[in-house]
């Protein structure tokens, strides 16, 4: 299946109220695309998104690189911006949540986070582009997995079969008769609930994100008709005041990404008693 392009940008539509036809809707049609390159069917092709997210990584190692390939004692505009952005993170959420001294070496990987995610989200309001890569479940659900992978082996590497065990059951004697179902509800949570909970907290924050943004698009052209104009107008404003709310919410949902990723590193790290 692929997207109908008139239904998924207003400005493609000549459907208008009064015209006799219905509402072009936002649907699960807006967040497919037919392949650039390759066959669907076969599962073997390159699409929209993976465009995206291909020329988002490029921008983010091209600013870094341009930031930090030649540091100065006194940085230019790009490494200022570079360095407050990577200061921001380690300090403000790798230092205060998993410490300076074990927290250090974990700095590139939240750094890179980050700034990944913020740029996939704020595809969604750049021009041409229009459409955040994190809607679609498969790339926070890799990220996720990502953090999942290296939670689980740093427990392990940390603490042994049997810390591990008593880590992702969250075990304390002190419970008493509820410890066996306390252990059982802890276990599901920490190995099958929290990863697909990571991922989609932040995939269902983008597509709905979207959804109204294309829902208050789609409606400022087709109101515009007729006496319709006056309540186009009035879309047109929640279009604007969406997208600078879809603003701060991209970059916090990379923020709350990050920040339960390093708490999830943390509690691999914490001695367990």
């Amino acid at each position: 299946m692929s997207a109908d392009p008139t239904q998924v940008l207003a400005f493609e539509t000549d459907c208008h109220i009064f015209d006799g036809c219905g509402f072009p809707a936002p649907g699960l049609h807006s967040f497919l695309f037919k392949p650039l390159w390759g066959d669907a069917d076969s599962n073997l092709y390159f699409n929209k998104t993976m465009l995206l997210a291909l020329l988002g990584t490029v921008i983010i190692v091209g600013f870094f690189w341009a930031a930090f390939r030649n540091p100065k004692v006194v940085p230019g505009k790009v490494q200022m911006v570079a360095e407050a952005g990577y200061d921001f993170i380690r300090r403000g959420v790798v230092y205060e949540t998993i410490g300076k001294k074990e927290g250090e070496k974990y700095v590139p990987l939240v750094v890179s986070l980050f700034f990944f995610i913020w740029m996939m989200n704020l595809w969604s309001i750049i021009p041409v582009a229009q459409f955040p890569v994190t809607a679609i479940i498969s790339y926070p659900l890799v990220l996720a997995l990502i953090v999942y992978v290296l939670w689980v082996s740093l427990t392990f590497k940390r603490h042994g079969f049997v810390g591990f065990f008593k880590n992702v059951t969250g075990y304390d004697k002190s419970l008493g008769a509820v410890l066996p179902l306390a252990m059982v509800i802890e276990f599901f949570s920490n190995l099958i609930v929290r990863p697909f909970t990571h991922a989609v907290r932040l995939f269902a924050n983008m597509f709905a994100g979207h959804t109204l943004l294309l829902l208050f698009t789609i409606a400022s052209w087709y109101l515009l008709n007729g006496i319709g104009i006056a309540y186009a107008g009035v879309s047109f404003i929640m279009t604007i005041v969406m997208t600078a709310f879809e603003l701060f919410i991209q970059a916090l949902q990379a923020y709350v990404f990050v920040l339960l990723t390093c708490s999830y590193i943390q509690g691999a790290l914490a001695e367990h008693h």
